[in-house]
């Protein structure tokens, strides 16, 4: 009897990931083009513009960093390294858009609407700290919630009949382990609503490593169950990034169902300001290559070859934001803190008789 299989299993597995696994890359390590048509898209105000907004954004990351240690806010998520993952695909939306941010996306918040103030407020917990001008919600702190949320927006976009509009949302490779994830693309799926899911690979989520998280190679491939489209970009090139966040973005809104998008990506520092220690669960032997990627460095050294950027204009570039980040600490300062009573006195329309309670209780501790 012939030994004939209708099914090749090891060669499926094997070749799962072949078609994602190809991120889109048009600067290498080294500053050089390496697509030339998609380079064509990029004017030199476009360049600068793009380099500028991942100079803020580390500068943000080192003066938020101090006020953390100086103990100024509450909790925060650095960004060290992920400039060009979170600014390239942040540029490529509008402003109509409806942003969905975890904890990690203060910079893509302010860059959509929200102040530096008001982000500060939010790290220290305050109410106004939520009270920005953006369409887009307060930052998740559930991983992997505001897929599923950001879902539900892109179909009410769909529902209310708004033309050029999609939903987007962002979550490390730790929230794409998250039920909640792949629930929020099913849905998106299923309804063919506008919506972009972006999926930053930074290699851990906390301590954990990406290799522990799934046996799938990719997670651009995930959204095949899903039926959505997926691709792999190189997260450490800004043009990669802002290319393929701006077709998804023109591929969702022209009403062709959501999109996955991932960023190849990494941590430098800690996961949060709370102080977990990363050379507890990694080595600088396989921190290097991610070093070596830098993606300041690398548009750096093409922007300079063309003579269009210089050390010196960015210095001055970063000195200028930090002076504007101690601005923003400063009005943040200046807000009266709330009280315990405040956030009692909100959590019901009709207090309930054991928070009046509290209220009573607090109220008296408050006036002394």
């Amino acid at each position: 009897m012939a030994n004939t299989k209708a099914v090749d299993f090891a060669k499926i597995k094997a070749e799962e990931g072949a078609p994602y696994a190809k991120p889109v890359q048009i600067l290498d390590n080294d500053g050089n083009v390496v697509n030339k048509d998609l380079m064509a898209n990029f004017s030199d105000d476009l360049l600068v513009d793009l380099m500028k907004k991942m100079v803020w954004e580390r500068a943000l990351h080192e003066q938020t960093m101090s006020f953390s240690k100086q103990g100024r806010l509450g909790f925060y998520a650095p960004t060290w390294g992920e400039e060009a993952s979170e600014m390239g695909t942040a540029a490529a939306f509008k402003k109509n858009d409806f942003l969905f941010p975890a904890y990690r996306d203060l910079p893509q918040l302010i860059q959509h609407g929200a102040t530096v103030a008001q982000m500060y407020l939010w790290s220290k917990g305050h109410l106004k700290g939520n009270m920005f001008d953006a369409r887009a919600l307060r930052p998740q702190i559930i991983i992997g919630a505001q897929m599923v949320e950001m879902a539900g927006g892109a179909l009410g976009i769909k529902k209310n009949g708004e033309k050029d509009a999609v939903a987007y949302a962002y979550t490390g490779e730790g929230g794409s382990s998250q039920g909640d994830t792949y629930e929020g693309m099913n849905f998106a799926g299923a309804f063919q609503a506008p919506a972009v899911f972006i999926i930053q690979n930074n290699g851990w989520a906390i301590s954990y490593p990406w290799k522990l998280q799934t046996y799938a190679q990719t997670i651009a491939q995930k959204g095949v169950a899903a039926g959505i489209p997926g691709v792999q970009v190189d997260g450490m090139d800004i043009l990669a990034c802002y290319e393929v966040a701006k077709e998804a973005r023109e591929f969702a809104a022209a009403g062709n169902g959501p999109v996955l998008i991932e960023t190849l990506t990494y941590r430098f520092g800690a996961h949060s300001s709370a102080g977990d220690d990363p050379s507890r669960y990694r080595t600088k032997e396989e921190e290097k290559p991610w070093f070596d990627k830098d993606p300041l460095i690398r548009l750096r050294k093409y922007l300079t070859k063309k003579g269009l950027w210089s050390e010196d204009e960015e210095n001055k570039y970063a000195d200028e934001c930090k002076e504007d980040f101690k601005k923003a600490m400063k009005e943040a300062d200046s807000v009266e803190p709330e009280k315990v009573t405040d956030m009692l006195k909100r959590t019901f329309e009709v207090p309930t008789p054991d928070i009046k309670e509290q209220i009573k209780k607090y109220e008296a501790k408050e006036s002394k």
